[in-house]
């Protein structure tokens, strides 16, 4: 992309850079659970594809190109051909539409009050290669989610995280705009690894799902130091999905379903273990503190690397290969 563009790079991508959990890991007594029909979720897909047909007819590159970094790609798509290789090398449009349907751009959030921003970014994606790897991905990891849990807590999950990782995106990249659905992907990913943690005792081959997951995000968010994708996105986006996992997918201890098949002079379980609840609390106050903070830090026009000096490095790394800007 053009120096001012952060995509999100794909999380839990299934290509060169990176892999999809497979459900082959999990192993749970699921069948005196309802099983829901994943329609959410395509729906997601859907609407992506979707928005990123719309940004491609605004981007009208035939039109709207200036000739500077060489011809228009794929010409014969019309006003949907994508923008010069040396522009956009994700097969894609300017960043100045992406800037004009949506992108996050911290300068007008919080001084163009478009908070709005913060929400939009996680629908447009820098070009059909972003898009592919981020909705393959979406795919793989949400379906199953949705299946276990239901499109309203998977909804949840995805949109908060979103949110989520474009506050945090905004409080430390400043000087560039970003785009994905990478934060709300990673949120997916984390709310995963603690509905393991949570729902611990129901598992089975549990170290092995445990191992799995943590290299799968592992290698995702070391991707994420690579010039021009936003790492902070992925975090904030892990970050509130983690949080969102212990507080939105629980599962009930084994005997609870049956419990009204037991003799009546049997003591059934509680619903939810000890430790489930105190995860769940500990989840609330630290999602209520973390968004109260993050919204009042960003609205005060507040720059998260004067606090945090080495942050910067969370998304970057400087190499003898290629230079770290904001």
């Amino acid at each position: 992309m053009a120096s001012r563009d952060l995509e999100r790079g794909g999380g839990a991508k299934n290509s060169g850079n990176g892999y999809c959990p497979s459900s082959s890991s999990y192993h749970v007594d699921t069948t005196s659970e309802k099983q829901w029909t994943s329609w959410l979720v395509p729906v997601f897909v859907v609407a992506n594809v979707a928005m990123f047909v719309l940004v491609m007819y605004v981007n009208d590159c035939p039109k709207n190109n200036l000739g500077f970094g060489g011809d228009c790609v794929a010409r014969f798509l019309g006003r949907l051909s994508f923008q010069p290789l040396k522009e956009n090398p994700l097969f894609g449009p300017s960043s100045s539409t992406l800037e004009k349907l949506g992108a996050l751009e911290w300068t007008k959030v919080v001084h163009g009050h478009q908070g709005w921003r913060l929400i939009t970014c996680i629908w447009l994606h820098a070009g059909v290669i972003h898009l592919l790897a981020n909705m393959l991905s979406l795919v793989l990891i949400g379906i199953r989610l949705e299946q276990q849990f239901g499109f309203v807590r998977v909804g949840m999950i995805y949109l908060l995280s979103g949110l989520g990782g474009s506050i945090l995106s905004s409080l430390f990249i400043q000087q560039n705009i970003s785009v994905g659905a990478s934060g709300a992907l990673f949120g997916l990913l984390g709310a995963m690894l603690s509905e393991l943690l949570t729902n611990w005792t129901i598992y089975a081959n549990k170290a092995a799902a445990l191992i799995t997951l943590v290299l799968i995000i592992a290698i995702n968010l070391a991707l994420g130091i690579l010039p021009h994708v936003d790492n902070f996105a992925h975090i904030g986006g892990f970050l509130v999905g983690f949080l969102l996992g212990f507080v939105l997918l629980l599962r009930p201890q084994f005997g609870w379903m049956e419990r009204h098949q037991l003799p009546p002079d049997a003591r059934a379980n509680s619903k939810y273990k000890a430790y489930q609840y105190v995860f769940w609390v500990v989840a609330v106050v630290l999602l209520i503190a973390g968004f109260t903070l993050g919204l009042v830090m960003l609205f005060k026009g507040e720059n998260g690397n004067d606090h945090c000096s080495w942050c910067q490095y969370l998304s970057c790394v400087p190499t003898s290969n290629w230079k770290c800007g904001n």
